[in-house]
């Protein structure tokens, strides 16, 4: 590994002369610029960012806090938020908070300890007291927050969408999952189902339901020991949607002629389902592309056009709901 040393030597300098060009401290001849910018560059240096923060009490670091990793659907969000602050020459150290509350306050004061310029963070807790008071710029990912900028996708609208496409395709009794009551996203989608739900005058169970990997299958098991006849399931996210798709085959159920199903967030392992799920897609990658273009606005002191960014959700058809039957 290249050391500061080696590019001293290799320029001809003192570490402290090219220490004050790395870090634009002090006075430095242009011609010595010339010879450490050389240096680094003929080296391939990467200069150490944590230790550059510290020396600087600044750093080129964004914290990311994810409230689960194991969902895929999450990792779609850090890439869209990794490729966007990498494209500014920027920096990600990621913290999977596995929906602790302890988790994440460890992972908050990691990121402060490394003088991170900035935070984006898709918790799943309602309060932001903990964000409240830090001094450095904060970001909601798919979370909403009356304190702070957020970038989200339109819930109500999403909820509505996968109402009206399982009641068109013909589902009488229907099992619509609720997902944490805590996360207003969550709410949002569970609304907007009820509102079409009852619109429709249809029957429907509501089934309380989270975001966990491991409460996916327990729900599914759950769902049809309690209601047997149902016909018609909006999942409150593609994992529980996975799981309802896999203990309907293990039963014996139909898929789609008896019972259909529609998942929540398009993740990849969503059209590689046997059968294929059909789902609302919510734009994962473009959000998180948003989240980190607006937090670098935010910390170069950059006007806001808007300060809570929605965006459209659509309904991907695919094999878990049946084709509608066009008229005439």
């Amino acid at each position: 590994m290249v050391t500061i040393r080696d590019v001293a030597k290799k320029a001809g300098v003192s570490v402290a002369t090219v220490s004050r060009v790395l870090n634009n401290k002090g006075y430095s001849h242009e011609d010595t610029k010339k010879l450490v910018n050389d240096a680094i560059k003929e080296l391939n240096y990467k200069p150490n960012e944590v230790a550059r923060s510290l020396f600087k009490k600044k750093s080129r670091l964004i914290g990311l806090l994810l409230p689960d990793i194991r969902n895929p659907f999450f990792p779609e969000l850090a890439r869209g938020v990794e490729d966007e602050i990498q494209e500014q020459g920027l920096h990600l150290i990621i913290g999977n908070a596995d929906e602790k509350p302890q988790k994440e306050i460890d992972y908050i004061q990691t990121f402060k300890q490394n003088n991170v310029i900035g935070i984006i963070s898709t918790r799943n807790q309602a309060e932001t007291e903990l964000y409240d008071n830090l001094s450095i710029p904060v970001v909601f990912l798919d979370r909403i927050t009356n304190n702070h900028p957020s970038v989200y996708a339109d819930g109500l609208d999403g909820g509505r969408k996968a109402a009206r496409e399982i009641i068109k395709r013909g589902s009488k009794r229907i099992a619509l999952l609720r997902g944490p009551i805590e996360v207003r996203t969550a709410q949002d989608r569970f609304k907007g189902a009820v509102e079409e739900l009852c619109n429709a005058n249809v029957d429907f169970q509501v089934i309380r339901s989270s975001f966990s990997f491991h409460d996916a299958e327990k729900v599914a098991k759950t769902l049809f020991e309690n209601f047997p006849d149902t016909d018609g399931v909006i999942a409150s996210n593609d994992l529980s949607a996975a799981a309802i798709l896999h203990e309907a085959l293990r039963i014996g159920r139909s898929i789609p002629d008896d019972l259909q199903i529609i998942g929540y967030d398009d993740i990849p392992l969503s059209k590689l389902l046997f059968p294929p799920l059909s789902t609302i897609r919510q734009p994962a990658y473009d959000m998180g592309r948003e989240a980190a273009k607006l937090l670098i606005k935010i910390i170069e002191k950059q006007p806001l056009e808007q300060k809570n960014i929605r965006l459209p959700v659509t309904f991907i058809e695919r094999q878990t709901t049946r084709k509608v039957e066009e008229n005439g």
